[in-house]
């Protein structure tokens, strides 16, 4: 069973933002921002590009962040680099004073070797712990549909419990919309002794073709009912808005009637979804 967790206005929330591109990209984004702290957001999560292509981004934007007064985890992913490079990075980060890493193998950017010093995620976690202590609170990813990689169920499972036991103190899933999957997952890692909180990942729906084209990527799974109803609308994208507001604040609601420790939203840069979703459950 899913602890139970105090439910209302103070109910926890964090975001994720992507390093923005562009300057106008980077002014929306400090607007989206600025509405999102009405929340009070525990923390703001800022990704990270395969093989670190966005460091500079990243860690700019988790300045941006701190200075604005809110805890921000930079991403950290440890395909192609050396345990130098992880080192210093984890040094500069530090003295931004950031307390709190998401640690993940990441993806390697095309016609890339498969060089470094870091097979899976979880020998980057065991390297962080070793190194730094408890200086920093570790989230780790976790996959309740399967990870589209992964050889088995069961081992990627097996993934997930080298995590935990390598020293994560909780973890963010992938998105989803079949909670049924969320709870499964979380049963199954209980049994094997992985008992960090697991936050569900919550994707607002905002796109039918983004929808479809992100989770042909990641592996989400998007329930027939809910992809039939997105095709029938077709370019009605008010439509397809409102729908999608009705669908991810019931998921929501189904979750945190559950017990889940906290709710941590993908807002893709924006701010709407996620704040009407956010007055829906009346946080």
């Amino acid at each position: 069973m899913i602890a139970a967790n105090a439910q209302g206005t103070g109910f926890p929330v964090s975001f994720e933002f992507f390093p923005p591109k562009t300057p106008e990209g980077a002014d929306k984004l400090r607007a989206a921002r600025q509405q999102l702290y009405a929340l009070h957001p525990d923390f703001c999560s800022v990704t990270y590009g395969a093989g670190g292509s966005t460091q500079e981004g990243t860690f700019g934007t988790v300045r941006e962040i701190l200075a604005e007064g809110v805890g921000a985890a930079s991403h950290f992913s440890c395909i192609g680099a050396t345990r130098q490079s992880v080192r210093e990075q984890l040094a500069t980060l530090k003295a931004m004073g950031v307390k709190r890493l998401v640690a993940l193998r990441g993806d390697l950017p095309s016609g890339y070797g498969a060089g470094g010093e870091f097979q899976y995620a979880s020998d980057l976690v065991a390297f962080i712990r070793a190194e730094t202590g408890r200086d920093f609170h570790i989230e780790v990813a976790a996959y309740p549909e399967v990870h589209p990689q992964a050889k088995s169920p069961e081992a990627d499972l097996n993934a997930y419990i080298a995590k935990v036991q390598a020293g994560a103190d909780s973890a963010i899933t992938q998105y989803f919309y079949n909670s049924d999957a969320y709870f499964r997952f979380v049963e199954d890692t209980q049994r094997l002794g992985a008992n960090v909180p697991v936050v569900p990942g919550i994707m607002p729906i905002g796109s039918s073709t983004q929808l479809m084209r992100f989770s042909d990527a990641c592996g989400a799974e998007i329930p027939r009912w809910i992809r039939l109803r997105l095709q029938a609308f077709g370019d009605d994208t008010a439509s397809i808005k409102a729908f999608g507001l009705d669908v991810v604040t019931d998921l929501c609601d189904q979750l945190r009637s559950a017990g889940v420790p906290a709710l941590h939203f993908y807002t893709m840069n924006q701010s709407t979804a996620t704040l009407e979703i956010c007055r829906r459950l009346g946080i």
